[in-house]
């Protein structure tokens, strides 16, 4: 059985690990560049725009966690959630906590009326994927995902126009 809670501050340190965890999972061990302060100050700040839901078994042990924010719909004209993240120990999967988390964002979205909860998975990844579809989850066929970082991301927004604010 998975207990769901919000996130606190004192949940910064594991949060970052399973960050980690995640990242070594994701063939990408050397990518995070995320600090516990950094981390605190989008979570706990003074204008949060990024969210983290807890999972804990029974005895209160912290087994995995949702890291979340608010997208908009253009077509339906409301909210949706992204999952940014969705991680369970390795010790701790097939108890429940990764529907737990799921389930608890899905009831967040219908209690707020938002549209939907979408997240991204890697093409490989098959035991998340067969998971997702069990769920009732399924691919936006015909979507790619783009990115712009690093030195291309610099070189392009410095040739923005400007912005004139009146």
């Amino acid at each position: 059985m998975s207990v769901i809670r919000p996130a606190t501050a004192q949940d910064v340190p594991v949060i970052l690990q399973m960050i980690h965890d995640l990242a070594i999972y994701e063939k990408e061990p050397d990518a995070v560049r995320n600090t516990p302060e950094r981390l605190a100050e989008a979570l706990f700040g003074e204008n949060p725009r990024v969210f983290a839901t807890m999972a804990e078994n029974t005895a209160g042990l912290v087994q995995g966690f949702a890291l979340w924010f608010l997208n908009y719909s253009t077509w339906e004209g409301v909210h949706g959630i992204y999952l940014e993240d969705l991680y369970v120990s390795p010790d701790a999967r097939g108890e429940g906590h990764g529907k737990a988390l799921l389930q608890h964002l899905a009831a967040t979205a219908v209690d707020n009326g938002y549209a939907r909860v979408e997240w991204s998975v890697l093409d490989w990844n098959e035991p998340s994927i067969n998971f997702y579809r069990n769920l009732g989850a399924f691919p936006m066929d015909g979507w790619s995902t783009f990115r712009l970082t690093g030195p291309e991301l610099e070189h392009f927004g410095s040739n923005a126009p400007a912005v004139i604010h009146g």
